[in-house]
């Protein structure tokens, strides 16, 4: 494995012994591949997964990942408001608080969720 790798599965190991998910306030996992971008809410407590997005979903009119990214978090708020779910714990995924990480944060904290 490439040093980057190896590097990022330490930072998300050290992050999920911190972080777990509860059915009142679940776990936002991010999953960032070089052309999309994937969520999901999860109950560790059960070991179940509440909702799950990509941005394969939104509209492709838009090229800018930057974008999508924070378009993907407002629906995602959308979606988890509608399963009265406000506040989310949230799980980087060992990815650097940075780009499209950080604008998908931005948009779910337009989207009304809190963490």
């Amino acid at each position: 494995m490439s040093k980057q790798v190896t590097s990022r599965m330490r930072r998300k190991l050290r992050i999920r012994a911190k972080v777990s998910g509860t059915p009142i306030r679940p776990r936002l996992s991010v999953f960032r591949s070089n052309k999309q971008l994937f969520i999901q809410l999860i109950d560790d407590v059960h070991q179940k997964t509440l909702l799950g997005m990509s941005d394969r979903l939104l509209a492709k009119e838009e090229k800018n990942k930057l974008v999508r990214a924070k378009s993907l978090g407002v629906s995602m708020a959308k979606a988890a408001l509608a399963q009265k779910i406000n506040k989310i714990v949230f799980d980087r995924g060992g990815y650097l608080y940075h780009g499209r990480v950080k604008s998908l944060a931005e948009g779910l904290r337009e989207g009304g969720l809190q963490f």
